[in-house]
């Protein structure tokens, strides 16, 4: 069993930047299982259902939603433990608590999320 902590969201002005971190933390054998997966960022805005924004896989292949191509990058950090989510270009319709996970995603792998909230 792995715990997965969201942090770095904030306010900010379109066309801002925001970096959001994941960090997986629990046991060496499950987080290595664990880093064995696709991982993904997701996103759910506020009366929408959670919608995948991009996933890294273990041999670093990336995968983007089509609305957030060219201006978010994301990046995984085996050594740290650590997932990033670069977003620049911010617009106020990627304003959502933003969650990480594995792709698929784990059911008892959600974490709390955090907040983005573009203004324009």
């Amino acid at each position: 069993q792995v715990t997965l902590v969201e942090s770095g969201g904030g306010l900010v002005q379109s066309g801002g930047s925001l970096r959001l971190s994941c960090a997986v933390s629990g046991g060496v054998l499950s987080r290595s299982a664990f880093w064995t997966n696709t991982m993904a960022w997701y996103r759910q805005a506020p009366g929408k259902q959670r919608e995948l924004v991009a996933s890294a896989a273990r041999d670093h292949t990336t995968t983007y939603a089509e609305s957030v191509k060219g201006r978010f990058t994301i990046s995984r950090d085996t050594a740290k433990n650590t997932m990033y989510l670069q977003m620049n270009r911010l617009k106020p319709e990627d304003t959502a608590v933003y969650y990480c996970n594995a792709k698929p995603a784990k059911d008892n792998c959600w974490g709390q999320g955090t907040q983005v909230t573009v203004s324009s």
